[in-house]
């Protein structure tokens, strides 16, 4: 379900999609690997002892920035990046405390929202399209807030909940959190899918409906000698993924055209279906009216907003990859 899923998820999915408050307990894995032969990676340092690895898949034209979910580094995108990178400049940010990025604590969506505006700084990048899944969203929202005049525009993949838009008519964030509460905790793999980086994969893909890029298991999976996963490691971002999600310091100002996209209605990932399809049929009906009612807030109270839904998945630019593109490109071909 794409409501709790969109604060957090680790790509193992040690904690489901619908167990956000596990990943705060037990935390995810997060580690550096060789950098793909088809990217570009860099280390900007944003702020004393904080670097982050940015992720630069070429193209020409506007520029993109990804922005991960948490529990995510810049490397989930590497498959969608390079298809959306044929029409524009396209960049990706892990945030601090996830893979190749260093750690420390924040008190503020502020500051990670400046810690993007450091990276474009030092790209001298005067002006970007801002993309954010998930928990990004807050990101997404503060930066435009404090610095509309950097943001080309917003776009938003699953993103646009309580913690991003809080919008009097739309589901208040404990509303939210009672839906994210809800749900069963998702299965782990067995040894017998820790054969390989690529059984791993396999293994995701078939317990929760979307193929994560290998690239990205490798950034937050420990290995042996040989590279065969052994377990998911800690992040030290997590400390900071409340922080995001329940800052109330700031209040979210909207002044920067915004496509957002919603996954209304949610598919069911094939492990729920297949441990008790009513309880998940039950269980995405809530997140389904969550999702609705905060569309539709944010329809009624943002006209800058173009907001849109897609059957799929929390994913979304996974699950529903050339909607998605397509989207984005109708998007900001009408901006400057």
């Amino acid at each position: 379900m794409s409501v709790p899923t969109s604060i957090m998820t680790c790509s193992s999915r040690l904690a489901s999609h619908v167990a956000l408050f596990t990943l705060i307990a037990t935390g995810c894995a997060f580690h550096t690997s060789p950098p793909s032969s088809q990217t570009r990676v860099r280390v900007i340092q944003v702020d004393q002892g904080v670097r982050l690895e940015v992720v630069d898949w070429g193209g020409t034209g506007k520029t993109i920035i990804l922005l991960a979910g948490g529990g995510n580094t810049a490397h989930v995108f590497e498959d969608f990046a390079p298809r959306l990178a044929a029409t524009h400049h396209v960049i990706g940010i892990t945030r601090r405390g996830f893979g190749a990025s260093t750690f420390a604590p924040v008190n503020r969506a502020a500051r990670l929202a400046d810690d993007v505006l450091a990276v474009m700084d030092s790209l001298k990048l005067g002006r970007a399209f801002i993309v954010g899944h998930s928990i990004a969203g807050a990101e997404v929202s503060a930066l435009a807030t404090r610095h509309p005049e950097r943001a080309a525009g917003l776009i938003y993949l699953d993103a646009a909940y309580p913690y991003a838009f809080r919008e009097r008519d739309g589901p208040t964030l404990k509303e939210f959190m009672e839906v994210s509460f809800g749900g069963p905790r998702a299965p782990i793999p067995r040894d017998t899918n820790l054969a390989s980086f690529a059984a791993l994969q396999r293994w995701d893909a078939g317990t929760f409906g979307f193929q994560t890029p290998e690239s990205e298991f490798r950034q937050t999976w420990d290995s042996t000698a040989d590279g065969r996963p052994t377990k998911a490691r800690d992040a030290p971002g997590i400390a900071n993924m409340m922080t995001l999600l329940t800052d109330t310091t700031w209040q979210p100002v909207i002044r920067v055209p915004s496509l957002v996209i919603f996954a209304i209605p949610h598919v069911h990932e094939p492990w729920m279906d297949a441990r008790d399809r009513e309880a998940a049929t039950e269980y995405f009906a809530k997140a389904d009216d969550v999702a609705e009612r905060q569309a539709k807030s944010i329809e009624k109270a943002a006209p800058n907003a173009r907001v849109i839904r897609l059957r799929g998945m929390h994913y979304l630019y996974l699950s529903n990859t050339s909607a998605v593109i397509r989207e984005i490109r109708a998007f900001t071909a009408r901006l400057d």
